[in-house]
């Protein structure tokens, strides 16, 4: 005889969607908070830059680039940033002088491809002095000899 109630015996059950949502958010967090290391397989130091004594003869031509890499021209800004717009302007500037030197002059956070688009539109148009102009290195830096 059975005295037992005779309700089926229901099986016990693990609902895993909380689970999956708090490995998920997990999930998400490690992958927005890794950081990944970008070096370089390559170890370059750059130069470090001293003061020059000799300065050239006669007012040379500015070029200056701004960090959004805006190109100036003896002050007046170019409207264009392509490569084509400032070779005519460097032609309508400097004229048939093209023993001119030239000083460029590029902000620190300027993009790479700024200053080299300047570079090349300077050679395109046919001047061959071109000065960078930079700081001079700071007396800590001299003296550490550290390659940044």
């Amino acid at each position: 005889m059975n005295l037992g109630s005779r309700r089926p015996v229901e099986e016990p059950e693990l609902n895993l969607t909380s689970l999956i949502d708090v490995v998920f958010c997990l999930i998400i967090f490690f992958v927005v908070t890794t950081t990944f290391d970008d070096r370089s397989a390559l170890n370059i130091q750059l130069p470090k830059a001293a003061p020059s004594e000799s300065l050239p003869v006669g007012e040379p031509l500015q070029l200056q680039i701004d960090a959004e890499g805006r190109y100036f021209i003896a002050g007046n800004e170019v409207l264009r940033r392509d490569g084509a717009a400032l070779r005519e302007a460097l032609q309508q500037i400097a004229g048939d002088d093209r023993e001119r030197s030239v000083i460029l002059r590029a902000d620190a956070r300027t993009p790479h491809q700024a200053v080299v688009t300047a570079m090349d539109a300077l050679g395109a148009v046919g001047f061959t002095r071109l000065s960078i102009a930079t700081l001079p290195e700071a007396p800590d830096d001299a003296a550490s000899g550290d390659g940044g």
